[in-house]
């Protein structure tokens, strides 16, 4: 049995698709923080079969929740305070994303002046639709 060992403080993002750990990490910029951080991929999970998870000791502040409920809003956070889980927060998709995803129109003004944010809102909540905000062009997840 592998022994992960506990966190003080910070949090645990738990019931992660098996596989998606590493992309998030990336999303999140936690490669960019300086704390403990560790992967745990294809645990054995009851509800999901196999599921990811990762461990981050440092303040929950750094985490941006809006990038990963647009990821997966399935990913529960658990959150850490003296070795014991004080509040676990459900994610949702959120309203509108800022620079997360590219508008592939090229004639959008959103692909010709770079310095200008990336935004998408979310129009179609049941199906996961989002719009870029400038030109209506819809994202389609893969």
């Amino acid at each position: 049995m592998l022994n992960i060992s506990g966190i003080q403080e910070g949090f645990v993002l738990d019931h992660i698709k098996a596989g998606m750990s590493l992309s998030i990490y990336h999303y999140l910029k936690l490669d960019q923080l300086d704390c403990c951080v560790a992967i745990i991929k294809n645990a054995r999970s009851k509800k999901m079969g196999k599921k990811d998870m990762i461990k981050v000791e440092c303040p929950i502040d750094k985490l941006d929740l809006d990038i990963l409920g647009f990821i997966d809003h399935n990913i529960t956070v658990n959150i850490i305070k003296g070795d014991q889980i004080v509040e676990k927060r459900s994610l949702r998709l959120p309203k509108k994303i800022k620079n997360v995803i590219k508008c592939k129109n090229p004639r959008c003004i959103s692909s010709i002046e770079q310095e200008l944010d990336q935004i998408f809102v979310l129009t179609d909540e049941a199906n996961e639709v989002y719009r870029c905000k400038y030109c209506e062009e819809k994202y389609e997840r893969k």
